[in-house]
């Protein structure tokens, strides 16, 4: 209840924060956006700006922060970062129509818009690269199945898919989702925690929500259709979660109606699963870090467009399992890689082409600028010479492609071309209320108007020569937004305009500090003139401009297909010319159990030695589910520093980047399909959730265990080493032997258990790889080759020692190391009469000679002259 004696624009305020509670409210006062009482608080400490007091209410001084209007937008996408929701409480009348309601009316304000993580439009506040997803998750009955719906507002995107909770987990994180929509009574559900962990901001909604019918009745409303059939069957759950989805959008646009293309149901069987620890391992798109430079995504991204860009990151996070469709996006790419002049025409002209799919969406939802509908205009014409100019026999993904772009046969979108192109202006401004976006020549009314404008404008520049020689001073003429036209003048000059006879003839009309402002009658005339021209200009432009947007939501089917069709042009040309770069291969996928990589090279390190001008040394790598053409489980020692989890890594990746559709960095592969990848490569933990290092590895295998089919590739790496030595190999072979006996599946298994090697002679289709390294003149030399058969040893204390661990405690290490390996199977008694370190004499460590030793012991003293010796001693000094 507001309380009495509260002002009216207060009262304004405190009626709109009633009804959004949850929502930092930015409050529209002229050119600033303003928060008041504990949005202004949280709002000044999160955005580091000025908290400050503006009256009182109930006694208590009102705190108060603002934003200037204009730069919002920044202000904004600082707090939704911080997973803050912002309600938009902007003027929907201006002050002089606020007058006609009488002299003490308030301007009317509402609630425009609910911005938050997942509903995000503007081009300001959304990452070009990256897709950015409202996600909504319903349980079936039961609790173990449920479904997950997501919508990407800024492109359209609206698709369900029913699955095992823990599958949908695992998409959940492939999908980029900015914010998840629950039922308020699953918010403690260990799963929902767990889908959160990979999707943002969790918002729980009413239970209510939670029905299937009006859900149903809302969609149907909503897309104009009677039934749903049309669409595909949706389960119960289906239709809650597509309805949490679409209701939540309703709600943070303010009551309008999202812009979305019907929902599709999706399958999990045409997808390999890749759960949220193994795309972080294996950094598919965000390196361990959380930076996209050093990712998979970021080594093989060469898109031109943000599209195109979007479109990569979903292939590469959610590999196929079609081999009709794999094969159709590796024939696209092969015909690339081969039509260099094709692909280069291509990548041209996308380099040109903008964001067509967002500023699609943001002219639907009625937020959209003059830019989106020059973009139009730009992508439907650029688009129509690719097409005009590709190759008339194409792969069938291209050929479909160039269908969509092509405007021969579809005359609408043509008409539509034309007339954008010829309507905005090349650079327009970024807001329609700015005007002067529509090209001159285009409409003959506007250009009329525009006219009478430029004509009055001229009549300024006389009327200025005009008062200058009747008043006998160099005066000038200016204008501004709220005074208008005005006589200005410096304050010697406006002695003699407010004195007789001149008086007569100026008006003042304001004073500042450097100039005084006058007016005269015929100015005051002219101002009016111009005022109602540039009115009319822009409330034609206005009308042109709701015209356009008309046609462009008319036509919208055809243009989301044409900005599909540039963005799947433009990852196939991408991919093209990576595998060109880098010197990829086509790879060869069936139906078998096996991996058949010959010179295979992890794409991100390779980059990064290419860039240091160093080269990767190529490995190759056999394995068969069915143990048949080569082991099922290979075991992989040698020491750290080896480049044994670049291996592990490195194969995992080219799996996923085959079933992609993208060649790979090998002489060749042939791989069968993989359903599943599960890496447990590296050591952390989770403070969090109260988990030890050891902890989070024996959770993370204990996943790969319980989940593993023949199909799934497998890497794993120093199992069992946060425990001790005879607990870890034990854990370790077990595991090993599972792997191989249970879950039957292709995997690599990096160890520094060496009794583990011995199990390549007990297990029927288990085999042994290593790393090669070679110790010279006491240091150790990593040669990062795969060979086969075991390790002859760990080199441990020499990594330690190439990590600079002091000599006494390299040499201390040498020692315990010779006891044990001297009295193997006695453990730790073998080490009860070691002498104490502090009593320990150990023997120097053997160090390379210096450059003076080694000039010194090259030198032959009977070969030098006097001279001769008295300059080499002059150059050992200058050595030292």
């Amino acid at each position: 209840m507001i309380a009495t004696g509260t002002t009216p624009v207060m009262a304004q305020y405190l009626a709109a924060k009633e009804q959004h509670r949850d929502a930092l409210l930015f409050f529209r006062m002229g050119d600033f956006f303003e928060l008041f009482f504990d949005d202004a608080r949280i709002a000044a400490e999160a955005l580091d700006i000025a908290l400050t007091k503006r009256g009182q209410h109930q006694g208590e001084d009102i705190a108060m922060a603002g934003v200037p209007a204009h730069s919002a937008d920044a202000y904004i996408a600082k707090l939704v970062k911080k997973g803050f929701k912002i309600a938009i409480c902007d003027q929907t009348e201006d002050a002089a129509e606020a007058r006609k309601r009488g002299s003490k009316a308030v301007v009317r304000r509402d609630v425009v818009r609910i911005i938050t993580p997942g509903t995000l439009t503007e081009e300001a506040l959304l990452d070009p690269r990256a897709a950015n997803r409202l996600a909504g998750l319903a349980f079936a009955a039961g609790g173990l199945e449920a479904a997950l719906a997501w919508a990407d507002v800024s492109t359209g995107e609206f698709a369900v898919m029913s699955a095992p909770i823990q599958r949908l987990i695992d998409e959940a994180a492939a999908l980029s989702i900015g914010e998840l929509v629950i039922i308020d009574s699953d918010f403690d559900k260990a799963s929902v925690k767990a889908m959160a962990a990979v999707s943002g901001t969790l918002t729980p909604r009413p239970a209510k929500t939670a029905d299937a019918r009006s859900a149903a009745r809302s969609l149907e409303q909503g897309f104009a259709v009677q039934t749903l059939d049309g669409f595909g069957s949706f389960a119960k759950a289906e239709l809650i979660a597509l309805g949490l989805v679409y209701e939540y959008i309703i709600l943070t646009q303010a009551g309008a109606a999202p812009r979305l293309t019907p929902p599709r149901r999706l399958e999990t069987a045409g997808i390999m699963a890749i759960d949220a620890t193994t795309r972080l391992s294996l950094e598919l798109d965000r390196t361990q870090r959380g930076t996209r430079e050093g990712s998979l995504l970021a080594a093989i991204d060469r898109t031109r467009t943000a599209a195109g860009g979007r479109l990569l990151a979903e292939r590469i996070g959610r590999p196929l399992l079609d081999l009709t469709a794999i094969g159709q996006r590796l024939d696209s790419v092969a015909f690339l890689v081969a039509a260099s002049d094709q692909r280069d025409m291509i990548r041209d002209s996308l380099s040109r082409i903008p964001d067509v799919s967002r500023a699609l969406s943001r002219l639907e939802l009625g937020r959209g600028g003059p830019r989106d509908l020059r973009a139009l205009a730009i992508a439907l014409t650029e688009g129509d010479q690719i097409a005009a100019r590709m190759a008339p026999d194409l792969p069938a993904e291209l050929h479909g492609a160039q269908q969509a772009i092509s405007l021969i046969h579809q005359p609408d979108l043509a008409t539509l071309a034309h007339k954008l192109m010829a309507m905005i202006v090349p650079e327009p401004g970024l807001l329609t209320r700015d005007g002067g976006f529509i090209a001159a020549g285009f409409d003959p009314v506007l250009d009329e108007i525009r006219l009478l404008s430029t004509n009055a404008r001229q009549v300024v520049a006389n009327l200025q020569a005009e008062v200058s020689e009747t008043a006998g001073l160099p005066l000038k003429i200016r204008n501004n937004a709220v005074l208008g036209f005005f006589i200005e003048a410096t304050p010697k000059q406006a002695e003699a305009l407010m004195s007789p006879p001149l008086n007569a003839l100026f008006i003042h009309r304001q004073t500042t500090a450097s100039a005084i402002r006058f007016t005269n009658p015929r100015l005051m005339e002219l101002d009016g003139q111009i005022a109602r021209a540039s009115e009319r200009a822009l409330a034609r432009e206005l009308e042109l401009w709701q015209s356009a947007v008309e046609d462009v939501v008319a036509q919208s089917g055809g243009l989301r297909a044409a900005a599909d069709a540039l963005a799947t042009l433009d990852v196939a040309a991408g991919l093209a010319a990576w595998a060109v770069e880098v010197d990829a291969v086509r790879p060869v996928l069936d139906d078998s159990l096996a991996f058949e990589v010959v010179g295979g090279r992890h794409p991100v390190v390779e980059a990064a030695l290419r860039k240091a001008g160093e080269v990767f040394t190529a490995n190759s790598c056999r394995l068969d589910a069915e143990g048949i053409g080569a082991s099922r489980l290979t075991l992989i020692t040698g020491p750290n520093m080896a480049g044994k989890s670049t291996f592990l890594r490195q194969n995992a990746l080219l799996a996923i980047l085959a079933q992609a559709g993208s060649f790979v960095p090998a002489e060749s592969a042939r791989i069968g399909l993989v359903d599943r990848i599960f890496s447990r490569v590296g050591a952390s933990d989770d403070l969090s959730k109260g988990r030890s290092t050891f902890m989070v590895e024996m959770v993370e295998t204990a996943t790969i265990l319980n989940r593993a089919g023949p199909r799934a590739f497998v890497i794993l790496d120093e199992i069992g080493r946060g425990t001790s030595t005879y607990d870890g190999l034990a854990i370790a072979w077990a595991v090993a032997e599972h792997l191989h006996e249970s879950n039957q599946c292709r995997a690599l298994f990096a160890t520094h258990y060496h009794e583990l090697t011995s199990l390549s002679g007990r297990l029927s289709a288990c085999g042994n790889a290593s790393l090669r390294a070679r110790e010279w003149k006491g240091d150790l030399v990593f040669l990062h080759e795969v060979v086969e058969g075991p390790a002859d040893r760990s080199y441990g204390v020499q990594v330690a020692k190439l990590a600079g661990l002091p000599p006494s405690a390299v040499a201390r290490a040498k020692s315990v190391l010779a006891r044990l390996e001297k009295n193997q199977g006695q453990g730790r008694e073998a080490l009860d009469d070691l002498p104490l370190f502090a009593t320990a004499n150990p023997e120097p460590i053997a160090s390379p000679p210096s450059a003076v030793e080694q000039a010194l012991a090259e030198l032959d003293p009977d070969a030098l002259s006097p001279r001769e010796a008295l300059d080499y001693l002059y150059a050992l000094k200058k050595m030292l």
